[in-house]
Order: C-alpha cells, then structure tokens, then sequence
C-alpha cells in the first residue's frame, strides 16, 4: 500500500482522509462541502438569538457567584434626573449621612430616631462610645452591609453611616415617672407594644395629648419611630407630649410597677370590660397592633387584661380608635 501523508487507517481498517478547512479527520464517503463550516446561517443566527434571550440568566449567575459583584440595575437611574426624582419621592429631609456630617449630628444631641451603619464604623474609635451611649437610651442602631446602605440612600456616597432624625426629644423612663407622679395624683401612661405604623402611632399620640395622658413609652424594636409622618398625622400633639423610648418594654413595666403604677392591657379575649373597671390607681395602657395584639411575654405583665365591648358585628377595633376609646373611659372615671 502507498503511503500518503492526507490517508491513514483508522478503526476498523476504513479509510480516512484529513480534511485541510476543518483541521481534522473526516470520512472520504462522508465528506463535508467546503462552505458548510460547523454550523450553517440558520444555526448561527438561532446562537446568537438564544445567548441574547439567555443573557440576564447569564448576567444573575456571574452575580450569585460573586457577591461583591454590583450591577447598574441596583441603581439604575444614578446621576441621573430620574435618580434625582426618585431621590425626592423617599422625602430625605430627616436623614443625615456621611462620617463628618453624622458625627456632627452626634456631639450636637439632636434628636434621633434611627441609625444605619456598617459594622467598621460601629466598632471605630470615633463612633463606638457615642453609639453605646445612644443605644441604651433607646436609639435603634442596625449595622448593615455597604451594599444595603447603599439601597437605604439610593447610591449616595454616605461613607458607611446614616441616620434619620426624630421629630422630637425623647427623655428616659426614669424622668418619665417623675414627671408623671408629680404632675397628677392618678396620671396614665400609654406604651405601645409592636405598631409598626406610623400613622397609627400619630393617632395614639394626638388622643393621648388630647385626653391629658402624661406620656408615651415606645420600645426600640418593633415599633415606628418618632418619623415626619408621625408628627404629621399627631398634628402638633407631639410637641405638648413626652416620649420615652426604651430598649425592652417588659424591663420598663417592672419599673413602672415598682414605682405603684397598674399595668393594664387591651385585649379583645378579656373578659373584664373596660366599663366595668374601677382601680384608681396610676395606670400604663398598653395598646398592642392589630393583627397580633400584645405579645403573650407582655400579657404576663399586665394586672388586668380590659376588652372594650363591641356591639356591632365588627370583631376588633384600628389599633388608634381602640387606644382613643381605652383613654377616654379610664380617664372620665
């Protein structure tokens, strides 16, 4: 047999010659034309419309790989005048960021409602002591990651910190109590226990000043802050009524009882109607949301549990009428 450098033997003695435009061995019974390279115009096309259908799959892989990977659509319209509108929509008068600014803010005791910061600038020299200090009276401070900071400003440069501003001073508990004891010889205390929405909680306060309530305990968590809309719906309430907020509200019920108030709880179980209910005594009004009510830890707390009775065949009450009707019975008495 002739040898020949394009011809070999291969599997089962069938003989195949190399194919120069492809670059490897095809079979001479089977040979491919010339102009039909790996794929035809057709199949190419399909390609190029499958990747681009496939692309934001593509796109969300190569994110869920690397975390650290941020795209354009986090902020989509930064430096932009849509940013710009979107910016004025979320209303960032009250808001604060950057390291210099904050700080500022800080040593300047104005009065705040939330803080958002990064774990490295909670824990530096410069901000740790100061945070400290505002936590344990009563200030939510969240550590977040750059990313959600980022989110929270819609991409501003804020450094790792922000914070919103309160509406109004808080005091401490302590202070509370005195001006309480002091001011009236059966004063009422209303304590809000998981109302997350401020418009109820601006309704609670404008009813707590109107019927002379002394004051109102808010807890760190699970509660709306002392926000533009809660001044708002408050209606200047807010500036003829102390507010304390603590950290745990059930350690500020034991400090309330320890001081001779009766803690009392509304709840639409209870068998004792709030009519019927004749202690003179001072008295915390805990109001819980309206889904869930008060926690069943905060219930154990109470001395009385009250029901407002209901006529009608609407089974609960908004969480502002049920603390307006509560205040205007224990107070008429």
């Amino acid at each position: 047999m002739k040898n020949s450098s394009n011809k070999f033997r291969g599997k089962n003695n069938k003989e195949y010659k190399k194919n120069s435009d492809f670059g490897y061995y095809s079979k001479n019974t089977n040979r491919l034309e010339k102009n039909d390279r790996f794929l035809n115009n057709s199949a190419k096309n399909k390609k190029v419309e499958n990747f681009k259908n496939d692309d934001n799959n593509t796109f969300s892989s190569v994110k869920r790989r690397n975390p650290r990977f941020k795209s354009n659509t986090e902020f989509p319209f930064k430096n932009s005048d849509k940013h710009q509108e979107l910016t004025n929509k979320r209303n960032f008068d009250d808001w604060i960021w950057g390291k210099h600014s904050v700080y500022e803010a800080l040593i300047s005791e104005r009065a705040i409602n939330r803080i958002w910061c990064t774990s490295e600038i909670f824990s530096s020299d410069k901000f740790y002591i100061l945070f400290k200090d505002l936590k344990s009276k009563g200030i939510l401070i969240e550590e977040v990651s750059w990313n959600r900071l980022s989110q929270l400003t819609y991409g501003a440069s804020h450094q790792g910190v922000a914070l919103q501003l309160a509406c109004s001073k808080t005091i401490s508990l302590e202070k509370l109590i005195d001006f309480s004891k002091n001011n009236c010889v059966n004063p009422l205390i209303i304590a809000l226990d998981g109302i997350t929405d401020p418009h109820n909680v601006g309704a609670i306060i404008r009813s707590a000043e109107a019927f002379d309530c002394k004051g109102i305990i808010i807890p760190q968590r699970r509660s709306a802050g002392l926000t533009g809309t809660v001044a708002k719906v408050a209606a200047g309430a807010l500036e003829h009524l102390h507010v304390s907020r603590v950290v745990n509200l059930n350690r500020a019920l034991e400090e309330l009882k320890k001081n001779g108030f009766l803690v009392v709880g509304l709840s639409g179980d209870s068998q004792l109607s709030i009519s019927n209910f004749q202690e003179k005594a001072p008295l915390v009004v805990i109001v819980g949301s309206e889904d869930k009510g008060i926690s069943l830890i905060t219930q154990k707390k109470c001395d009385y549990l009250l029901s407002i009775p209901l006529k009608g065949k609407t089974s609960s009450l908004n969480a502002s009428v049920a603390a307006a009707i509560s205040i205007f019975y224990l107070t008429s008495k």
